[in-house]
């Protein structure tokens, strides 16, 4: 596929051939310019010479400054981001300077022939091989440190949109890992419903299909609001609940103020499932686990420490994929903090991503 160039690198190097060729212009006649206020200097140098004049030479040095451009660009292509050698840099050179020549002339002859005002003076006529070869310098100087730029800023571009496709990948991936990891769980624990009570494990279907719907709408965006994940995780708290019943107690403390904020789906979730997998659920030890906001935008998930006697086993993919994914989408860490509690705090934002 052929690359376009984009029409901003495009507007953007026509505005700046504009802005050079105007103050090129006005430069290279800085010495007439300054001679019209210095009645000496002007009388020696530059007899007879009037303020039109000055303005006619500066008028046509930058149209000819324009037109140096426009072949120069339109030859050699500077403005698109092929790269260009010093060959074509060279020839791009030698060109302007037999353009910039003959542009010369030809005003020359129109003042002869159609008497347009410019300067008549010797010094002058002698200037001109030195402005040719200073104005070619600096036409194909400017064109080359413009390629340079637009070229690096199109690098830059092309690396920030791989990066950015990169993560998303990532992010992918670890969504794709999320998902069977909590299928993984909630099968085993309706495995042991079925054994111990149909009629329970029928009702545990009909929610867990509600909770899976929701895990595969999870997948379609990066972001969901804080609303949506707690609809979900009342649901998940359903399950959970008919299997561990008043040994699990859960205070939700939400502001509303924040239903609207975003964070990536099965973030509270991956918590509380993180708090039940590690920690003893029973009459004499029930667990009580804390959702709740705080005054700097963080959802807080908060455990009393109660280890399992007995390790189990786990995939262990839960809480790093949430550290991971906060990571990949917003470059902020989860904060963990452990003494009597386990807390996890994680941030909201208030875009959606």
């Amino acid at each position: 596929m052929k690359r376009r160039t984009p029409a901003l690198l495009t507007d953007r190097y026509v505005l700046s051939t504009i802005v050079i060729s105007l103050a090129v212009a006005l430069l290279i006649h800085f010495p007439e310019s300054v001679s019209l206020f210095d009645q000496f200097e002007g009388d020696t140098l530059f007899p007879g010479m009037r303020l039109i004049d000055v303005l006619n030479e500066v008028f046509f040095t930058y149209l000819s400054l324009l037109a140096m451009f426009a072949i120069n660009t339109q030859v050699f292509h500077f403005n698109r981001s092929n790269r260009i050698g010093w060959v074509k840099v060279l020839l791009s050179f030698l060109l302007m300077w037999v353009l910039s020549n003959l542009l010369g002339q030809t005003f020359v002859f129109l003042h002869k022939t159609f008497n347009i005002p410019a300067i008549d003076a010797m010094v002058h006529h002698y200037l001109h091989p030195l402005r040719d070869f200073i104005m070619s310098c600096l036409v194909t100087g400017s064109c080359y440190i413009i390629h340079l730029v637009s070229r690096q800023q199109q690098v830059l571009v092309e690396n920030q949109q791989l990066r950015a496709e990169n993560i998303l990948n990532q992010y992918e991936v670890l969504k794709n890992q999320l998902n069977p990891h909590m299928l993984f769980n909630s099968l085993n624990t309706l495995r042991s419903l079925v054994r111990e009570n149909q009629e329970r494990a029928q009702e545990y279907i009909q929610e867990l299909s509600r909770v899976l719907r929701y895990t595969l709408q999870g997948n379609e965006s990066q972001s969901v609001t804080l609303r949506e994940e707690m609809n979900f995780t009342s649901a998940y708290l359903f399950l959970l609940k008919m299997r561990f019943e008043d040994n699990l107690q859960v205070q939700v403390d939400i502001d509303e103020k924040l239903d609207g904020y975003f964070l990536p789906p099965m973030s509270i979730q991956v918590l509380i499932e993180n708090a039940v997998k590690h920690n003893e659920i029973g009459s004499r030890h029930p667990l009580k686990i804390r959702i709740a906001t705080d005054s700097d935008e963080h959802i807080v998930v908060s455990n009393p420490l109660q280890p399992k006697r007995t390790v189990t086993s786990g995939t262990g993919i839960g809480l790093v994929n949430l550290a991971k994914r906060y990571q990949l989408l917003l470059h902020r860490d989860i904060q963990i903090t452990e003494d009597t509690h386990f807390t996890v705090r994680i941030p909201l934002i208030r875009e959606q991503l």
